[in-house]
């Protein structure tokens, strides 16, 4: 198995495969409705709504910068506004990020292992992440969605008091 291929797999397996540190956030994310997603059961955290959507705009970002783009904030924002809190509009988040997850595991397949090392199109800006390899980038997002998903899961066990 290549680099490309072990990353593709970090990635699938934190999105809804069989990860070492638990569960894949699909599965953290079921049952979960509009009405306990946008609810902040730990005061002044981010909601799991809000943390879907930081989490589809950094996939996004991150399929972006591997086709090349200048590395900057996601285009829908770093904390984007959750907007109407309905099941329909929830429902289409979930259906971002899912799109964003395949996106992004195409776009890394389509990355030849003699890239990872090359530096990303980037300002150099630590505060943004940039300044980094292929192979650092894509280490990140896997760690990102990780890190994320615990938050998740975290605030699911908050909201069942």
């Amino acid at each position: 198995m290549n680099e490309v291929a072990r990353i593709v797999d970090q990635l699938q397996r934190e999105h809804d495969g069989d990860p070492w540190h638990g569960s894949p956030l699909q599965a953290i994310l079921e049952g979960i409705d509009a009405t306990r997603a946008a609810a902040r059961p730990i005061p002044e955290a981010h909601s799991i709504w809000e943390l879907v959507l930081h989490m589809t705009g950094w996939k996004n970002e991150t399929a972006r910068r591997l086709a090349g783009a200048v590395a900057c904030m996601p285009v829908e924002g770093d904390w984007p506004d959750v907007g109407g809190q309905t099941d329909e509009s929830w429902q289409a988040a979930l259906a971002r990020l899912e799109s964003a997850h395949d996106e992004l595991i195409a776009a890394v397949k389509a990355l030849p292992d003699t890239r990872l090392y090359e530096p990303t199109n980037d300002t150099r800006s630590a505060p943004l992440g940039t300044g980094v390899s292929y192979y650092v980038l894509l280490h990140g997002i896997v760690q990102h969605d990780v890190y994320h998903a615990g938050q998740i899961a975290l605030l699911k066990k908050a909201g069942n008091r």
